[in-house]
């Protein structure tokens, strides 16, 4: 895939992971600063969402750990767990906000 693709792809994921947070009414502070997504709750903890080109993935952070994901089959996977990127930032909001956002 090229970078542009790689790109237009990754703003999906951004646009839909806004999209969502707004539409829940969740108090989940967000801001997109470049490849960087940053979702912060009530409590000052976040979770960060970060387009890496060189490895063309997704990176989610949280104190829980760190996870990467990569575009297969039209999803983002885990090649480590296979867990798929939307339903592990689910779960990472519903422990840092305590609202289930779906995506």
């Amino acid at each position: 895939m090229t970078e542009s693709e790689f790109n237009k792809l990754t703003d999906a994921v951004f646009a839909r992971i806004e999209q969502a947070i707004d539409a829940s009414g969740a108090d989940i502070e967000c801001s997109l600063n470049g490849p960087v997504m940053e979702l912060e709750f009530a409590d000052g903890s976040k979770v960060i969402v970060n387009r890496h080109v060189p490895n063309q993935e997704m990176w989610l952070a949280a104190k829980s750990g760190g996870f990467h994901y990569s575009y297969q089959d039209g999803k983002w996977l885990s090649k480590r767990d296979d867990s798929e990127l939307f339903s592990q930032l689910s779960a990472l909001i519903k422990i840092g906000s305590g609202e289930m956002v779906p995506f």
